[in-house]
């Protein structure tokens, strides 16, 4: 039988991530954000004083990352969320980042978490799930995010961000945000983290066939 890889896609703030992890933990399959990628690929450049809007500076920032870039304290928050989908609407640094993705649950399966995973980087996972909520819930989860970070910016500058993040997300030309067709939509609105977690170990367990 093939590694179980299950997907875990959707947009900024649904709650893809903390679902992701609780099923890998639940399951015993290993867990990789793989904004994180994105993430420290945009960082490597505005270390740089670089543009993450360019196609070379990305690229090498893509292909120098090492594990230290994965654990820095600076990958979340407006900054590094605008780099990160700079940087991923450059094919070469999706390019180099594919492969890494696809070896890490390729051998022994995984749960991995982004925008691509079931249509791009796993097309023939076993579970796709695309996790989404309302622009107005997503906007109002990542505010008290950063707030609680100790981070205050108005609602309003936060809800545009995520418009334009939003948009940059699903128009690019390579790999944009679109659910796979066989993926499984959860709506994680009128969710909290134990129901949505509830219902997408159902769906995962019916597409495994138990």
């Amino acid at each position: 039988m093939t590694a179980l890889v299950i997907a875990v896609d959707g947009p900024a703030a649904a709650g893809k991530g903390t679902l992701a992890r609780r099923l890998a933990a639940h399951l015993g399959l290993p867990y990789l954000d793989t904004g994180l990628l994105y993430r420290a690929t945009g960082r490597r450049v505005l270390d740089a004083g670089g543009d993450p809007a360019d196609p070379v500076a990305a690229t090498d920032a893509a292909r120098t990352l090492t594990p230290q870039d994965f654990v820095r304290p600076d990958l979340r928050g407006p900054a590094a969320d605008d780099a990160a989908s700079k940087v991923a609407a450059i094919p070469a640094v999706r390019a180099e980042l594919l492969d890494f993705q696809r070896r890490f649950g390729g051998a022994h399966g995984a749960v991995l978490d982004g925008r691509d995973i079931g249509t791009v980087v796993f097309p023939d996972a076993r579970v796709k799930l695309f996790v989404t909520a309302s622009a107005e819930e997503r906007a109002r989860r990542r505010h008290a995010e950063l707030a609680g970070s100790g981070r205050a910016p108005k609602l309003d500058e936060v809800s545009a961000e995520m418009r334009a993040r939003d948009a940059r997300d699903a128009q690019r030309d390579v790999a944009p945000l679109v659910p796979a067709d066989d993926a499984v939509l959860l709506d994680t609105t009128g969710l909290d983290a134990d129901e949505a977690f509830a219902e997408a170990l159902r769906i995962v367990e019916s597409a495994r066939g138990k």
